[in-house]
């Protein structure tokens, strides 16, 4: 079966459990390939645990969930030594980050101190705990949600945290289709409970390592840097994309290309992916609100997109 053919398994599967989400679905397993990280932007109950679940079932990993509070350490997300009074000794008992999926649930009601946790971790797949170095397990894949930052005890994420996400998105309810017929066919056991693996790990591996092969002609990588470029001169914002954000999102470019069937980059699949990429890794002009200047971004990266030729 060909790396097209596996990717859109995958996003089948995981949208017959996450329904009427199909492109939200897409643009998380497009994280997932091109080995990022997803930012889930909504209020609870919408999801948002399903999906993460959903995909560590598909590819037969194990799941972590970490609830994020206010009194939340590092330790309890790292993990730490504990005397063993069996031994004499401590031994070190990993934290729940050591998981190939992890849900940082509500990641925004934590303090700094314990989000910073998490930098090292989502950069290089690993930690350092008192001074060693312990590698993380693959694909090592965090989907964090957070709550609206009005909403009460949030801390705003800093912007190298931020950083650290691939894609941020929003999952929204459901079409009032969907929603009615869970209503009436939702009994009993959750259907995730009994979901079989679309694809096995040594699989999801050989498709993330195709995201390498997917075609980006130099006219396409052009139209993505003016965009990158438009960011930077806007008077709009006061801090443009960096050059990190250019590099994660031609890899995600790729990834989505392949998501979507293909094993070549176009410039609609910049244009799809400029928002969800960009916008939480800049910052508009004006000092707004938290959400209106969330808003701002998105239309900010809208408007910059639709000033910049697309090529023929």
């Amino acid at each position: 079966m060909s790396s097209t053919e596996l990717a859109r398994r995958l996003v089948d599967h995981v949208g017959g459990v996450v329904l009427g989400k199909r492109e939200v679905v897409a643009l998380a397993v497009t994280t997932l390939l091109a080995r990022g990280h997803l930012l889930v932007e909504d209020v609870p109950g919408v999801g948002k645990t399903t999906l993460a679940r959903a995909l560590a079932r598909s590819i037969g990993v194990s799941f972590r969930r970490i609830q994020f509070t206010s009194d939340l350490l590092p330790t309890d997300v790292l993990g730490g030594s504990v005397y063993d009074p069996k031994t004499g000794r401590l031994e070190f008992r990993p934290g729940p980050i050591f998981a190939p999926i992890v849900l940082a649930d509500e990641i925004n009601r934590t303090t700094p101190r314990t989000q910073s946790a998490l930098l090292e971790a989502m950069e290089e797949r690993r930690v350092s705990i008192e001074g060693e170095t312990r590698l993380l397990e693959e694909p090592f894949f965090v989907v964090a949600t957070q709550n609206p930052e009005e909403s009460h005890g949030t801390y705003p994420l800093p912007e190298s945290q931020l950083d650290r996400f691939l894609l941020r998105v929003e999952l929204g309810y459901p079409p009032r289709g969907i929603e009615r017929r869970l209503l009436e066919e939702r009994r009993g056991e959750d259907p995730i409970e009994s979901m079989k693996p679309a694809l096995t790990l040594e699989e999801l591996q050989a498709l993330q390592r195709s995201v390498d092969d997917v075609r980006t002609e130099p006219a396409v990588l052009d139209y993505l840097h003016e965009i990158i470029l438009a960011t930077r001169q806007s008077p709009m914002l006061d801090l443009g994309a960096s050059t990190r954000s250019a590099l994660s999102l031609v890899r995600a470019v790729r990834a989505f290309a392949l998501v979507s069937g293909r094993m070549y980059a176009t410039p609609d699949d910049v244009k799809a992916l400029a928002v969800p990429a960009l916008a939480h890794r800049i910052r508009v002009a004006g000092g707004a609100s938290l959400s209106r200047a969330r808003h701002d971004a998105a239309r900010a990266v809208r408007e910059l997109v639709a000033t910049v030729p697309v090529p023929v």
